[in-house]
């Protein structure tokens, strides 16, 4: 047991240490990192939380938020399908199938696909459009991995194979998330959640779409036009580190209410307040709530801030149909100068 709880602590001071190393909170690198679609959240649970959900997720669910939830599901299998309406009509799915694995611990695959419609092809000599069409295709394909390191600390791992595509230039990278729970926190019903994340390679956006014609004047060659490429810069990826704390509180024989509250420090951009709260009623119905804040982001003259996310709500309904839990779950975020986010989940436990 000492062996045990040691290791515990190790895993944690190691995962605190890594918080230091990679989130310098610099306001001066705010907007330069790319990929940023590791950061659109996923189900409806957690979005309706505010996304303050690191220290209590479990599942499925945990995949995105804190890849050391998904140990802890009660489920030798789950199947989790979300789709989301984000900003600027792009549409965000999301496919998640976890598993436990014996004595090895718990695997998980996880999709992220975004979808932009069809959008103008456009140049310098046809601004108004070519007639032609494009779609852009970002995907993202995880695999994780997360244990149980005794009753009460789970640990997990995320890899990330990070991929856009618009028309023939393209960029690639791959991305890990790291994170630990701890449950009975000094009291009981009370949790802690760590995770860093987006830790990884730079990616660089590389192809033909690249490559233009043109001809340099005054040059000492061949005056015909000739073919040039385009050298483009390398980007990081959106690192962050999460603290998170969850408490519990039995409502009765099977319901009960959560409180909960996440720090994030942003490596490229504002860091973040999260807060949730959900009410279980039955073991069936749960009503869920959430706010986010970023008190650091810059204000315009008038003191309105540049953050654009407030306060999220939603609702689960969890049904047992005899050795499979279905459960349906919706969530609503609220967007400043676009239109509110709609997020639908549905999952399975077997």
């Amino acid at each position: 047991m000492k062996v045990i709880m040691k290791r515990s602590a190790f895993v944690l001071a190691i995962l605190l240490l890594c918080a230091l190393t990679v989130s310098a909170g610099n306001k001066n690198r705010i907007a330069t990192a790319g990929a940023q679609e590791l950061l659109i959240p996923v189900g409806a649970r957690g979005i309706a939380l505010g996304g303050s959900t690191l220290a209590s997720i479990t599942g499925a669910d945990a995949i995105y938020f804190n890849p050391a939830g998904v140990a802890r599901s009660t489920s030798g299998v789950d199947a989790l399908f979300s789709t989301m309406n984000s900003i600027g009509e792009i549409n965000v799915n999301y496919l998640a199938v976890a598993m436990k694995a014996g004595s090895i611990g718990s695997l998980a695959l996880s999709l992220k696909s975004l979808s932009f419609g069809d959008i103008p092809v456009t140049t310098e000599f046809f601004p108004d459009g070519t007639g032609e069409m494009y779609s852009p295709s970002f995907v993202n394909l995880g695999l994780t991995y997360s244990s149980m390191l005794n009753d009460r600390v789970s640990v997990g791992v995320t890899a990330t194979v990070v991929s856009e595509k618009i028309m023939s230039t393209s960029a690639s990278g791959l991305a890990f998330n790291a994170g630990i729970q701890y449950s009975g926190l000094g009291l009981p019903g009370l949790d802690l959640g760590v995770a860093i994340k987006n830790v990884g390679t730079q990616m660089k956006f590389d192809g033909s779409n690249l490559e233009h014609q043109g001809t340099i004047n005054d040059a000492q060659r061949n005056a015909n036009p000739n073919w040039y490429s385009v050298n483009t810069s390398a980007f990081d990826l959106p690192t962050s580190i999460e603290i998170g704390l969850a408490y519990t509180q039995k409502l009765g024989e099977s319901s009960s209410l959560t409180l909960a509250g996440n720090f994030q420090n942003n490596n490229f951009a504002d860091d973040e307040y999260k807060l949730g709260g959900e009410i279980m009623i039955e073991k069936i119905l749960f009503v869920r709530g959430g706010y986010m804040l970023a008190p650091g982001a810059d204000k315009d003259p008038t003191g309105e801030t540049s953050y654009i996310y407030s306060y999220s709500f939603g609702a689960g309904l969890l049904l047992d149909l005899g050795g499979l839990e279905a459960r349906v779950d919706y969530a609503y975020r609220n967007v400043k100068y676009f239109a509110g986010n709609n997020v639908f989940t549905v999952s399975l436990g077997f």
